[in-house]
């Protein structure tokens, strides 16, 4: 008896030296602009920099041996990376832990599409009517496949299609829980999901580097690159509320940029404009993310053209200052195992499950989970996150550093428009 409670401390011994993940908090005030200075920076539990330590940066690290970086580059925080090899090649504060605005949604859409069965219709609610931001023109009592949610998700930005895909899998609370567990899942550990939307909420972030991992996911699979590369799509009409009506993109780049695989933008009045994309040119992929700038001098999606230009001058097989972590890059702890396996076993979200049981599947694993975190406090207290204190509003842009050479590895009628995930019209 006595060993085999020593054997069950000892299973968490692990997760009682991370430090605890960082939280949002939806009852607090709501943002209102950005944070002063740098905001957080992220790191993964065990303290470690994500990547690479050439990416705990707050300034701008460049590979070396690479052409000058284009000029006009005014986003507080930026990457671009090689989709293929993981390679990131350059990067301006790639761990900071911005608001993401409804970037945010491109975790909506990779932690719902497995979860969600393709054939569900799910039915309109006054509650969708009346969501907060960017609506793309959901009605109660029309009847809205599953796929084209995901599609008015991202060309429209729509916070009633996030609202509809949420209450699908069990509710907001149920989806934004596992929106965490997906980003730590694949080692996005600066993100923290306090909406399916994007809407500012205290404690919610993202980072560039956690952008591009989750883009990366994202074109990785065909169902949601199939989604990100869609141009336009037919809302259905629902009689006597709305006639049917096209939805069309939002990405400026999907049209007039030549290899584009999709983007996703975002604004708030807290995350101001952020923008994450992948283009393809010759069989390979780049992936870029913006966060945290303004329309001018240049706006975010040409900021990310421009390093997608200079991403692809960039000679294939340079080695980066750093790299994008896949799953298997990581050492789970028990509790991550155990969810993860967990994660794996569960069925897509059908109609009978949530409206028979009502229960969703997710809290079986926060409550494996909590189990561990009980017990780890017997054992030992976690250490508490220390962000690093942000640097003064208004001080310069930060000097570039380039990495030392190291050897290369082996949207009733026309919806209203959408803001981009805030109430704000942007600038």
């Amino acid at each position: 008896m006595l060993a085999g409670g020593l054997a069950v401390l000892v299973s968490v011994l692990p997760a009682a030296a991370e430090q605890p993940r960082p939280t949002a908090d939806p009852a607090a005030p709501t943002p209102t602009s950005p944070y002063p200075g740098r905001p957080p920076q992220g790191r993964a539990p065990d303290g470690h920099t994500v990547g690479g330590e050439q990416l705990k940066t707050r300034d701008v690290v460049v590979a070396a041996g690479t052409p000058a970086l284009p000029d006009g580059l005014a986003a507080a925080g930026w990457l671009v990376a090689d989709a293929g090899t993981g390679d990131v090649l350059a990067a301006r504060d790639p761990h900071g832990r911005y608001y993401p605005a409804s970037t945010l949604k491109t975790l909506t859409l990779l932690t719902l599409v497995p979860l969600l069965d393709p054939a569900r219709v799910v039915v309109g609610t006054a509650e969708d009517e009346n969501v907060e931001g960017s609506r793309v023109g959901l009605v109660a009592g029309g009847q809205y496949p599953v796929p084209l949610l995901f599609q008015a998700l991202i060309l429209q930005s729509g916070n009633d299609a996030a609202n509809a895909l949420s209450r699908a899998a069990g509710g907001v609370q149920v989806t934004v829980a596992a929106m965490n567990e997906t980003a730590a899942g694949i080692g996005a550990f600066d993100t923290v999901a306090g909406t399916p939307s994007g809407l500012d909420v205290v404690g919610q972030s993202s980072s560039p580097y956690d952008l591009a991992l989750i883009f990366r996911a994202l074109i990785s699979d065909p169902v949601t690159a199939a989604v990100l590369a869609t141009p336009t799509a037919q809302m259905p009409a629902v009689e006597g509320r709305s006639p049917g009506y096209q939805i069309q993109s939002q990405n400026p780049l999907l049209s007039t940029y030549a290899g584009s695989l999709g983007g996703k933008t975002g604004f708030t009045d807290a995350a101001r404009h952020t923008f994450v994309t992948a283009a393809e040119r010759n069989g390979r992929r780049l992936v870029v993310s913006v966060m945290d700038t303004e329309h001018t001098p240049l706006r975010a999606a040409d900021q990310a053209a421009r390093l997608l230009d200079w991403g692809f001058a960039v000679p294939a097989g340079t080695a980066g200052v750093g790299t994008l972590v896949t799953p298997a890059d990581l050492v789970p702890s028990p509790s991550a195992a155990a969810s993860s396996t967990q994660r794996a076993a569960r069925p897509p979200v059908s109609d009978a499950a949530a409206t028979t049981t009502g229960l969703p599947v997710l809290p079986v694993t926060l409550g494996g989970t909590a189990v561990l975190i009980v017990a780890a406090t017997v054992v030992g207290r976690s250490r508490a996150v220390r962000p690093v204190p942000p640097s003064p509003a208004g001080a310069e842009a930060p000097p570039v550093r380039r990495a030392p050479a190291r050897r290369p590895p082996g949207e009733p009628g026309t919806p209203p428009r959408p803001t981009g995930g805030s109430p704000s019209t942007p600038p």
